[in-house]
């Protein structure tokens, strides 16, 4: 199977200036038997990025937001996956279209409360988290 993880992240929250903070987001892709499978090579991939690369530096806390599953890839028509759609200003809340379609939207609402991700007004679970 093929497994798409899609992460939000927080790095030095704890920082007084604006500019030194930074939150973003990013996907992740590999084949695993089962979920789990590519639950442990997602760990181990942001463990690698952040030991030997610039990526995740300082205080930074990671949240898995969502697993798309894959047998295979589409062949004759084009697949969307995550379309964003923001209103106003970058720090408004964001519809999230996971795989939208003629057949369903599959949309959600993100926000970020008190330095914690929301999506359709739950609270996001904790994936990983680096201290300093």
């Amino acid at each position: 199977m093929i497994f798409i993880g899609k992460f939000f992240y927080l790095t030095n929250q704890q920082e007084i200036e604006e500019q030194e903070r930074r939150h973003g987001e990013f996907d992740l892709i590999v084949e695993a038997q089962e979920g789990e499978d590519a639950f442990m090579k997602f760990k181990q991939r942001i463990g690698d990025l952040r030991d030997k690369g610039d990526f995740f530096q300082g205080q930074t806390r990671i949240f898995f937001i969502q697993l798309l599953e894959f047998d295979r890839f589409p062949r004759h028509q084009a697949l969307m996956l995550n379309l964003k759609s923001t209103a106003g200003d970058p720090l408004m809340p964001f519809i999230g279209c996971s795989i939208p379609s003629d057949q369903a939207d599959a949309c959600r609402i993100y926000d970020w409360k008190n330095n914690e991700p929301e999506i359709d007004g739950q609270n996001e679970k904790l994936f990983l988290e680096f201290h300093s």
